[in-house]
């Protein structure tokens, strides 16, 4: 049997690493939404063909 466990930690960031998380987050915001825009554009565009949905 397989135990899966969380462990809960809190940072306390000083100014410049609290201004780098915010940039370093944003960006993954901004790749993760823009890759999920492209991904619903290609189901779109291919929902009526489903042989190109396996292909």
């Amino acid at each position: 049997m397989k135990l899966n466990r969380a462990i809960k930690i809190r940072l306390y960031p000083n100014q410049a690493q609290e201004k780098m998380l915010n940039k370093t987050f944003g960006c993954c915001r901004f790749i993760y939404n823009k890759m999920l825009e492209e991904r619903i554009k290609g189901y779109e565009q291919l929902k009526g063909d489903n042989q190109a949905l396996y292909d």
